[in-house]
């Protein structure tokens, strides 16, 4: 029997590699050979789910394949976020990302589904909403100062938010760690009934994403203090954000992206990437996004990453030092 040299081995497996990849392309050539499913982790009607929907209209003539938007909430996120880390990388199962699935909900349960930043490809950056510290008009809370000085004054001071583990909730922890006001948290179902109690002055201070306020700041029935952005959202430019106000290690914005399974094919990335940001610049997407308070930030494939790293990284050990659990 005659063994093979060493130059015949290697000719051997750069035949195997190559035939290899003439499978893979043309598998990659034909995709998408059926629907995309874009997975929202949250109910329908929200900032996320529109946002996934004018994306998925749009994507789908860019692909030249039907995107359909699949709702699976719950768990602060995690219960779709664990679907989509769970899926085969093969482009058919992504996630309309953002601070909830990724930096928040999966730090709130005992046992982590997930580790938000290698179970995913995170794919293209989609824009970003800050949040907005608000008032009620009866509290007589008129700014961020007075926000302060009121939790020094009386011990401490009541906000509220959207649920806990929120990001409004996280927020308001981020404000009593580095201002040493005692901010004390007020749970609620959802942003519609903390609004509620805020308007009646139940509670003096609410923080939540900024879109579903507006009128009520423009009526004068609440009171903006800032918004939680490093610069001024299109929707209320009037008012000041948290760097103004001096308190530039508070900005947080709420991330909004496309992520898909880890280990997504390189050429798959790319596509979706550059398909997304040819979305992100047409008019009526960019309207779409102002009325959602949404602020687009085209970003590289690897800078959404860092981003994604960066705000995992200040987000989860404030929500475990809370002691926050769903």
């Amino acid at each position: 029997m005659t063994l093979p040299t060493s130059t015949t081995r290697r000719g051997a497996l750069q035949l195997l590699a190559a035939g290899a990849a003439s499978l893979a392309l043309p598998a990659l050539a034909q995709w998408p050979d059926k629907p995309i499913k874009i997975i929202v982790t949250f109910p329908p009607g929200g900032s996320s789910d529109i946002l996934a929907r004018v994306l998925a209209e749009q994507l789908g003539k860019k692909l030249g394949q039907a995107v359909v938007v699949d709702n699976k909430p719950g768990a602060g996120g995690t219960i779709g976020g664990a679907q989509v880390a769970a899926a085969a990388p093969d482009g058919y199962t992504l996630m309309l990302s953002n601070s909830t699935p990724l930096a928040l909900g999966p730090f709130t349960l005992e046992k982590q589904p997930y580790d938000p930043v290698s179970a995913f490809t995170h794919i293209v950056s989609l824009g970003s909403a800050p949040l907005v510290i608000m008032a009620s008009k009866p509290s007589g809370i008129t700014s961020f100062a007075d926000l302060e000085a009121r939790a020094r004054k009386d011990g401490r001071l009541d906000f509220g938010s959207g649920g806990p583990g929120s990001i409004g909730h996280i927020h308001g922890e981020l404000i009593r760690k580095t201002t040493g006001a005692n901010l004390v948290h007020v749970p609620y179902r959802g942003g519609a009934p903390m609004t509620t109690d805020l308007l009646a002055n139940v509670i003096p201070v609410g923080i939540d994403v900024i879109t579903a306020y507006v009128p009520f700041f423009k009526n004068g029935q609440l009171v903006p203090l800032a918004v939680t952005g490093s610069a001024r959202s299109p929707l209320m430019p009037e008012v000041p954000t948290i760097v103004e106000v001096g308190q530039p290690k508070l900005v947080l914005e709420n991330f909004f992206g496309l992520s898909g399974p880890a280990k997504l094919p390189p050429e798959m990335v790319v596509r979706l990437h550059d398909a997304c940001n040819e979305v992100l610049v047409m008019a009526e997407v960019q309207k779409k996004l102002i009325e959602l308070g949404i602020v687009a930030k085209p970003e590289s494939t690897a800078r959404f990453e860092a981003i994604v790293k960066e705000q995992v990284g200040v987000l989860g050990p404030t929500v475990k030092a809370a002691g926050i659990k769903l």
